[in-house]
């Protein structure tokens, strides 16, 4: 590719200048060679390089405006807001409207938390730059800064009109629309921003991921199939058009865009394990487990690969592998409710209670809100012969779940066998008060319990009831 005249000119005065540090040389640069130098430094994190740069610049003009406009950047990045003050009020003594002075001191502002005394400083750059789309977007920053995402928006899309190109804009946008909740009134607003600019790939990948979160899987479709259109080494677009063709079963199809997004960087544990995905629902068991293996040897850290061949062997009912999985998956990430709960589950499968009580009591603990969670823990306790335990487990799981007749007819059987009829009698009460349909429930769980007669005397008075 062939480079312009700016841009070898350019590269130019940076391999003089590197000339001139080796070699101890000094060397002439007038003063815009110099502030592209050090702007690049400052941008490749090279602050030591821009620093030596503009000390000669200085040297060599230290009347330039520009190049004492640098320093103030400089000074703000090295966070010495007082001295970057001070030289900037004495450049306004001399360039009143020069815009990069309001820029620079509401940077400062920003810097301070003052983000409205900066929104301030950025109208007044407003009058005198010629660069509305950057002078918009940081005044869309300083709003975002204060939670304010409606003026956010509003100056993100004059930056957009001022230079519809700045993608950095386009996203910022997207962001306020969605954090805003006003997903549709953002797909209004792409489609018109692609009526002006059709080429644009980010515009119809945001579309996209609009109508896939708006669960619009066609409509997200055809927008990700346009920007691959446009752009045939979009990677993310790939993998959203994977996973939009999953929701609408097209599973032959989605294999075929996660394999593009392999062809086109190094193979990601996601696509892996989604293509792993697509094969099972495909009945194609060998090639899916190839693909799980794939993902987990493709990073070992990955739980959720784990977690897909643990399932994998559950619905394979291979209870044995299925807990050897999980137990890796626990490796990783031992807080995880939902790991604990398939834990559990595959131990009573394997009619290893003790192993099963422990992992519901962990999934409680880390919080699982589910009722069958509360229910199997509380039934494998009593199975233990843990009466006293599940007990106390089930008044607990009345603080969510109050006057349940499942809580209710567990709490009655487990008093009546703790010799506790008094209590058993008003649970079973309340139970038969809330969902007498399902008394037979007691029967179930607590047979002993059921074939008392003063039990039966008590059904029959809700019965008749």
């Amino acid at each position: 590719m062939q480079l312009s005249n700016e841009e070898e000119e350019y590269n130019l005065s940076l391999s003089k200048f590197e000339s001139m540090l080796k070699t101890n040389k000094v060397l002439f640069f007038d003063s815009e060679e110099f502030e592209d130098i050090i702007l690049h430094y400052l941008d490749t994190g090279k602050a030591s390089l821009a620093k030596k740069a503009l000390k000669l610049a200085l040297e060599q003009h230290p009347r330039s405006t520009g190049l004492k406009l640098v320093q103030v950047e400089m000074l703000i990045y090295d966070d010495k807001l007082d001295q970057a003050e001070k030289l900037l009020n004495e450049l306004y003594a001399i360039e009143p409207h020069n815009e990069e002075i309001y820029i620079q001191r509401a940077n400062i502002h920003s810097k301070r938390d003052k983000h409205e005394e900066a929104v301030e400083e950025l109208k007044i750059a407003l009058q005198y730059t010629e660069d509305f789309a950057d002078v918009y977007n940081l005044m869309g920053m300083e709003y975002l800064f204060m939670d304010n995402l409606e003026l956010a928006k509003e100056n993100f899309i004059k930056c957009l009109e001022e230079d519809p190109e700045d993608q950095a804009a386009l996203y910022n946008v997207v962001y306020c629309f969605e954090f805003l909740d006003q997903n549709r009134e953002a797909i209004e607003f792409l489609t018109s921003y692609i009526d002006s600019n059709p080429y644009s790939e980010i515009a119809w990948h945001q579309i996209g991921r609009l109508h896939y979160g708006l669960k619009e899987y066609e409509a997200a479709l055809r927008a990700f199939d346009y920007a691959t259109l446009v752009d045939d080494e979009f990677l993310g677009a790939f993998m959203e058009k994977g996973k939009s063709l999953e929701r609408l079963k097209r599973y032959d199809e989605a294999i075929e865009s996660y394999n593009r997004t392999i062809e086109l960087d190094d193979p990601t544990s996601y696509a892996l394990m989604r293509i792993g995905k697509c094969y099972e629902k495909l009945g194609k068991k060998a090639l899916a487990l190839k693909f799980y293996n794939k993902t987990v040897h493709e990073d070992p850290l990955l739980d959720k690969g784990w977690i897909a061949i643990t399932d994998f062997y559950v619905r394979e009912k291979n209870f044995q592998k299925a807990l050897f999985y999980v137990n890796k998956a626990l490796n990783i990430d031992n807080s995880n409710r939902l790991y604990w709960k398939r834990y559990a589950v595959i131990n009573k499968e394997m009619n290893f209670w003790e192993e099963a009580e422990m992992g519901y009591r962990k999934a409680v603990e880390l919080g699982d809100s589910q009722l069958d969670t509360w229910l199997f823990w509380v039934d494998i306790l009593q199975y233990l012969g843990e009466f006293q335990a599940a007990e106390q487990t089930l008044i607990q799981a009345m603080d969510y779940f109050p006057d349940h007749y499942e809580i209710e007819y567990r709490l009655a059987g487990i008093h009546f066998i703790l010799g506790d009829d008094k209590k058993g009698k008003y649970h079973l009460s309340n139970a038969l008060r809330t969902n007498f349909k399902h008394h037979t429930l007691l029967k179930e769980l607590f047979p002993a319990a059921w074939d008392r007669k003063m039990v039966q005397n008590l059904i029959e008075k809700y019965r008749n009831a």
